[in-house]
């Protein structure tokens, strides 16, 4: 067989994985608004707990970080409410979902059709970065338009935000793949991932101040994704005079993306070595 030959059919197959995960990207949003509870625990939440805490501490003083420089809460609690949607719609959700479809036997049918693996997953990801940016869409436009938050106008700083946002779906995906592998049952999906995500944002700097927070605490949520994430979308949200309340008075945008990256890496290698279309041991 000529190389030529061999070429145009790896091309063929590419693209026709790329077509059919296209279509996948469609069935798994319908799937995902479908859920009730995948839509107010995942999509909704970000939105639910920013109003609560801009209601909560409306009559509150402002948050200093200077002199004149001040923020309301809920401009404060936006950026980690940001990070926290990232990690909800991409580890949480993929990783519950994953976990149920392997469990009912939904990942063995699927491992008896043509369908690739390359396209099962580009039909994944395609429905977390759509309903991440969807709802992060929707959470700044409440937060500007409800509770008065002043957005950047910059573009150099959208951009960033931009560049932090894709770095955090891809990472969050790629763990989510991967965590899916952990509850031994799908219906004990939710029991174990959560509680994970749950401490996660407590300890990350999303509704406690991160420098308030014991040094080990710090020192341990620091090598975890969503401490890098948080603290990149306040980089972007808040006041630059805001740096001097991170641990060494700065943003540390690049030790941030390095950690992100690390974890993407990670995330991929365990992908590989630990998903299957059904577990060795059933």
């Amino acid at each position: 067989m000529s190389t030529t030959t061999t070429n145009t059919r790896t091309a063929n197959a590419a693209k026709n994985a790329a077509t059919i995960g296209a279509h996948r990207i469609g069935y798994e949003l319908r799937s995902y608004f479908r859920a009730p509870d995948a839509v107010f625990f995942t999509f909704l939440f970000p939105i639910v707990m920013l109003a609560l805490f801009s209601v909560a501490f409306s009559s509150a003083p402002d948050i200093q970080a200077g002199p004149n420089v001040s923020v309301d809460y809920a401009t404060y609690y936006l950026p980690g409410l940001v990070a926290t949607g990232i990690l909800l719609s991409g580890t949480q959700s993929l990783g519950v979902d994953i976990a149920g479809e392997r469990s009912d036997g939904t990942l063995k049918r699927l491992g008896g059709t043509p369908l690739p693996v390359v396209s099962y997953f580009i039909g994944k990801i395609g429905m977390v970065l759509v309903t991440t940016v969807v709802q992060t869409a929707l959470l700044l436009a409440i937060a500007s338009l409800v509770f008065g938050v002043d957005l950047p106008t910059d573009g150099g700083a959208w951009a960033h935000f931009a560049g932090i946002m894709l770095l955090g779906v891809a990472t969050s995906c790629v763990l989510g793949i991967a965590i899916s592998a952990l509850p031994r049952e799908g219906r004990r999906a939710t029991a174990t991932i959560v509680p994970i995500v749950l401490v996660l944002q407590f300890i990350s700097g999303v509704y406690l101040p991160f420098t308030q927070l014991p040094d080990w605490l710090q020192n341990v949520a620091s090598v975890f994704p969503l401490r890098w994430l948080a603290s990149g979308m306040r980089s972007v949200f808040l006041p630059d005079a805001f740096a001097s309340a991170e641990p060494g008075g700065a943003w540390h945008l690049g030790l941030g993306a390095l950690v992100l990256t690390a974890w993407l890496v990670v995330g991929a290698v365990a992908c590989l070595l630990t998903f299957r279309w059904n577990r060795k041991d059933a």
